[in-house]
């Protein structure tokens, strides 16, 4: 199948025949909400452009990005283990669009193929792993090499330049505005980034790179032993 995304790229004629009539092509506009926290998921998004995040609120109502979502998967990840809710909200980062599925759909073509099970599962595995990853990153890291990190993996997914405020990287970061303001600087004073209203652009992903923690790196190399295409991660895609 002609597609950006790393599972839809990577069907068989006959993994394809079963999933194509159940694809509905959907815009995916920035803070679309795809599930709320412990709320039945009733349908799949397999993302082609942009970038999803899965955001866990907590009760004093602070919250912070526990996940994200890009070409290399889908959003809706319980359905692949036979259950249907998060404790966790899932929405969209990075505007783009996708392919939304019925879960039931889903769930009966998963009967029918075992490739596809595995391929699903394999993706469920990796996306596990970089929850785990941000989890550690998130509390024993510094604001800048994290930071680096996150810009690197939406880079990955959706390009050099994307819509992002200050506002919406400090609740990926779990971080005050003012922190992301001033981390934004000296990323940009070094010449690894620009941004203004409303917009990065990376200038020098590989010193970016440097800035960042071992976490991007970790992270990177697990996606690429586990997808469909080991050798390759959601930037390697043409």
């Amino acid at each position: 199948m002609d597609s950006r995304n790393y599972i839809l790229r990577s069907l068989s004629p006959a993994e394809e025949a079963l999933i194509r009539p159940h694809l509905t092509a959907v815009p995916l506009p920035q803070r679309m909400t795809f599930f709320h926290s412990d709320e039945p998921i009733t349908q799949v998004w397999f993302i082609e452009r942009g970038g999803a995040s899965l955001i866990n609120t907590l009760p004093d109502g602070n919250a912070i990005e526990v996940g994200t979502i890009g070409n290399e998967g889908l959003v809706g990840t319980p359905i692949l283990l036979e259950t249907d809710r998060m404790p966790c909200e899932c929405d969209m980062q990075i505007p783009g669009d996708g392919w939304q599925m019925p879960a039931q759909a889903l769930k009966s073509v998963l009967h029918q193929s075992d490739t596809l099970r595995v391929k699903l599962l394999r993706f469920a595995q990796a996306h596990f792993a970089q929850m785990a990853q941000s989890a550690a990153c998130n509390r024993l890291h510094t604001i800048e090499e994290r930071c680096a990190r996150w810009l690197l993996m939406t880079r990955d997914r959706v390009g050099d330049d994307f819509p992002l405020t200050h506002e919406y990287l400090a609740l990926m970061l779990g971080v005050r505005r003012a922190g992301v303001t001033v981390t934004a600087n000296i990323l940009q004073n070094a010449g690894l980034i620009r941004h203004a209203r409303g917009h990065i652009t990376i200038t020098d992903p590989v010193g970016l790179e440097e800035a960042a923690c071992d976490c991007y790196r970790i992270i990177r190399d697990e996606f690429r032993r586990l997808l469909p295409q080991g050798d390759s991660y959601p930037g390697d895609v043409p």
